[in-house]
């Protein structure tokens, strides 16, 4: 490629970034054999600030999540291209709040071409809620909110006993939701590292008519093609950030100085060992006779349903310290965490079947 030639793609590379909300989107050529990389940056934010290495993070790899960042846009820009009613899944956690940043360099300074929606089970930590209203206020995005109270409250749901765990009841309120607003495509923050049964899933992941997921009627995703077309009543999920691990996140999450809710850091807390696993002592999770209560360091890795989701012991108080913490880990946040997952070796595939996010 010719120098005139090269200078004049990365021209029309910035203007297409601008022109669809990237007002600052800076390409630097490295010397020959090394990947060019680009810094995605919102409106009024120079460049040079968005640079994704940092003299005080010499650890964080700033290519390999400047691609995984435009990668994530691409998809962005693909789904709203090709969806007619697309709706971004957001309930406060760490992932969907890299979602947010992602969806504001890619449609930013215009408005999303999607709401916002949480499903809430009634049980979520109140730290996490404050974090969605707030951010999403922050954004002037509307924000759409069901809640399981509503469906059990209408007899949709219908639990086995009062203190049941409500996280797989979800997908009922979740796919009412989707029928009530007609979203031909969800949005949200799955990784493929998380758990087995999403890290067979597509990034562009078919749902037929009853919202049920078949992992062998899937779409081939050639070349970064993404097909989201689909027939009246049936929608996909797009996951774009599914090649992203647990520390790309926690790294991007120290990059772009986001906010995200306090459980994730190291606190002192109540806790009893239930097997394996510390569970939080709170209203909805007391110990049981015979358990010894102990304040504890701890953190959390994911947010979710109180009553299914463990805390780590922890003294990671700080971004850099989970960073580090994280690099270490070697059994993946849902499975070190989420009581539900350890039911058996197919339950989250079996709620994924049945609608699951």
């Amino acid at each position: 490629m010719s120098a005139n030639l090269a200078r004049a793609f990365g021209a029309a590379l910035r203007t297409h970034d601008a022109n669809f909300g990237n007002a600052a989107a800076a390409v630097t050529h490295p010397a020959r054999g090394a990947s060019p990389t680009v810094v995605h940056a919102l409106p009024g934010q120079d460049a040079a600030v968005a640079d994704p290495i940092d003299a005080s993070r010499a650890s964080i790899d700033g290519d390999h999540l400047a691609w995984l960042e435009s990668e994530a846009i691409h998809i962005l820009r693909e789904v709203a291209g090709q969806c007619a009613n697309p709706v971004l899944l957001f309930s406060g956690g760490k992932d969907s709040l890299v979602l947010l940043r992602l969806a504001e360099k890619a449609f930013r300074p215009g408005r999303f071409p999607f709401p916002l929606l949480h499903i809430d089970t009634g049980h979520n930590f109140p730290e996490v809620i404050e974090s969605r209203d707030r951010r999403a206020a922050e954004l002037g995005e509307r924000l759409i909110v069901r809640t399981l109270d509503d469906s059990i409250a209408s007899g949709r749901i219908v639990l086995p006993h009062p203190q049941a765990t409500r996280n797989a009841y979800q997908s009922i309120t979740l796919l009412d939701a989707i029928a009530e607003f007609g979203f031909d495509a969800c949005i949200g923050g799955a990784r493929r590292d998380e758990e087995k049964a999403r890290a067979k899933e597509r990034i562009v992941s078919f749902r037929d008519a009853f919202g049920q997921w078949d992992p062998k009627n899937q779409r081939p995703e050639l070349w970064n093609l993404y097909n989201a077309r689909v027939r009246p009543g049936e929608h996909v999920r797009v996951f774009p950030i599914s090649n992203w691990t647990e520390l790309d996140v926690w790294q991007y999450i120290a990059r772009e100085k986001l906010h995200v809710p306090s459980l994730y850091y190291a606190h002192v807390r109540p806790v009893v060992r239930r097997r394996s696993a510390l569970v939080p002592v709170t209203p909805l999770t007391p110990p049981h006779a015979g358990e010894a209560v102990v304040d504890m360091s701890v953190r959390f890795r994911t947010v979710g349903d109180i009553t299914c989701t463990a805390p780590i012991a922890s003294t990671a108080a700080s971004i850099d310290a989970i960073v580090a913490e994280t690099a270490g880990v070697t059994l993946s946040e849902r499975g070190a965490t989420r009581l539900d997952d350890q039911t058996s070796d197919a339950s989250m595939e079996l709620r994924k079947k049945e609608g699951y996010f």
